[in-house]
């Protein structure tokens, strides 16, 4: 017997049929010109029922990776056969992705300040939006961010791992590392788990940049994470064998011994070993020369790529592990294979260069 199709979504007053796709536009108030500014959110309503799902970017308005991200995720073929529903958000903090800037425009940061309120702040404002909106009406939630800016991350899962549903999502995601890391007060990731949602957060590529490594991973991330979920249909055969993940035991910044120009020694997934030369750091004439060294041993997950440094700077985020000469291995293979692999949909996405 054939099921019915799930009732539609609602989302404030719009109602979306199930097996159909929208986009619309949440009001966000005025600038000060009185222009209207909308945040855009589009809906993919499956036929059947099944988990809802939001992914969302943007959250620090110079982080766009996830906006690409987003976009080549909606094109995904795979979502004609989707069970449940996605809620895709590209550009959460507006105000920053029109500024380039991480923040809004009255220096808050969005992701400290959740769940909001709607006699709050501007950015208190637009997380309780959000909040409202979008968050409360989920079962799941993937937050997709990048390294600050200036900074690079190698693709990593953020999450909390105690958790074993969490653990499972993250293990899906299909990074090599893993971060089990603790919620921060008023980040988005917080506020979700106390309503019982379940949340991963992405990290990969730089701040104001497009990665198209980072972008890659990120897609086909997310798209296997709703295969876990059942959202969407397996491949009939595996493209290829599966990431095995490691869980770092902790993570740390080395940083800058001296002021001056750097020239970086070790690319991310590096393994390093206590002591040894990460870069170098010189004055301008080469005359003063003094090496970064490793604090520890571990992988590097995250490091600068500005070559001017002053004392104290963070430049190497190296992660620790019980196993870093497996973890390093599995690291190189994993790069390899999605830098040779083609794109979820080559016709719809051709790689950034």
């Amino acid at each position: 017997m054939k099921r019915s199709a799930q009732p539609p979504f609602h989302l404030g007053d719009e109602a979306i049929a199930a097996g159909s796709r929208r986009t619309l536009e949440l009001p966000m108030g005025n600038l000060i010109t009185h222009t209207e500014l909308h945040m855009p959110v589009h809906v993919v309503h499956g036929l059947r029922a099944g988990p809802r799902l939001f992914v969302c970017a943007a959250i620090h308005g110079d982080e766009l990776n996830g906006i690409e991200v987003i976009r080549r995720l909606l094109a995904a073929a795979q979502l004609k056969r989707l069970h449940g529903t996605l809620i895709a958000v590209p550009m959460v903090n507006i105000h920053g992705v029109i500024q380039h800037s991480r923040y809004l425009p009255d220096r808050r940061d969005l992701n400290r300040v959740f769940p909001g309120s709607p006699d709050g702040s501007l950015a208190g404002r637009l997380a309780h939006l959000f909040m409202e909106k979008i968050v409360r009406h989920c079962t799941h939630g993937i937050d997709i961010h990048t390294g600050a800016t200036h900074r690079c991350n190698l693709p990593q899962i953020r999450a909390n791992l105690d958790d074993p549903e969490t653990e499972r999502l993250a293990r899906a995601f299909g990074t090599p590392v893993l971060i089990n890391a603790a919620t921060r007060d008023g980040s988005l990731r917080e506020v979700a788990s106390e309503l019982g949602i379940t949340m991963l957060l992405y990290e990969g590529g730089e701040g104001l940049r497009f990665d198209e490594f980072s972008i890659r991973v990120g897609v086909r991330g997310i798209l296997q994470v709703m295969r876990e979920l059942g959202m969407v249909p397996r491949p009939s055969r595996p493209t290829r064998s599966p990431v095995e993940p490691f869980i770092a035991r902790s993570s740390s910044w080395t940083r800058a011994p001296e002021s001056g120009i750097m020239r970086t020694l070790r690319p991310l997934g590096a393994r390093v070993k206590r002591d040894e030369a990460l870069a170098l750091i010189a004055d301008p004439f080469g005359e003063k020369e003094i090496p970064v060294r490793a604090h520890q041993d571990g992988i590097v997950i995250g490091r600068t790529n500005l070559p001017l440094v002053n004392a104290g700077d963070a430049l190497f985020h190296i992660a620790r592990f019980s196993s870093p000469s497996r973890v390093a291995s599995e690291v190189e293979a994993f790069q390899d294979a999605h830098q040779e692999a083609e794109p979820v949909d080559e016709a719809l996405d051709p790689p950034i260069v």
